[in-house]
């Protein structure tokens, strides 16, 4: 039987399977310090939701990693001392081969 970093080690060999952890990594560095902060500050996410003036259903979906709307990401992170930086980076040519395959 396989332990989960042995699993992990062989699918992250599929340039497609790599490009997606690799995202779903960087989006929960975006979610850790929103997720901090409410346990700092001892709060529910409706609290939060509150203060900063959304609704409680977008900061579940952030936390969650559904960044659909980045206005309320950025006005969530500044409230609690962060900021967004987006940079658009060129795939190699084989992972957009890969992906392609499996759109």
């Amino acid at each position: 039987m396989k332990t989960v970093n042995e699993h992990l080690k062989e699918k992250l060999k599929d340039p497609y399977f790599m490009e997606q952890y690799e995202l779903d990594q960087q989006k929960l560095k975006i979610v850790k310090p929103i997720i901090a902060y409410r346990i700092k500050h001892k709060l529910n996410q409706g609290e939060l939701a509150r203060i900063v003036g959304v609704t409680q259903q977008h900061i579940s979906k952030i936390e969650n990693g559904e960044f659909s709307n980045i206005a309320t990401l950025e006005k969530i992170l500044l409230f609690i001392g962060f900021t967004v930086k987006l940079q658009v980076a060129p795939l190699a040519k084989n992972i957009r081969e890969q992906i392609l395959k499996h759109a």
